[in-house]
């Protein structure tokens, strides 16, 4: 999947896919929150609220236009 130019997933850009953020992971509300305000920024990402890591924005990645294949949180194109 590395370089690999594919179209993006068909689910808004707002929602990871299941694998990459589950629908029970203690902290999705507040992820999700931290992501959208990225994404309305334009930004290319932001801090992580648990871990403080910076995590990139879907966003950025689409802008990007390839998948890394290296499992980004956010990754617009996985769909699998």
């Amino acid at each position: 999947m590395t370089g690999e130019r594919r179209p993006l997933a068909d689910r808004p850009l707002t929602e990871p896919h299941p694998s990459r953020l589950p629908p029970e992971h203690p902290d999705r509300e507040r992820t999700l929150a931290a992501h959208a305000a990225a994404l309305t920024a334009g930004e290319a990402g932001y801090l992580d609220p648990a871990s403080g890591l910076f995590v990139l924005s879907a966003g950025f990645l689409a802008r990007r236009g390839t998948c890394c294949g290296r499992g980004c949180r956010h990754c617009p194109y996985v769909d699998d």
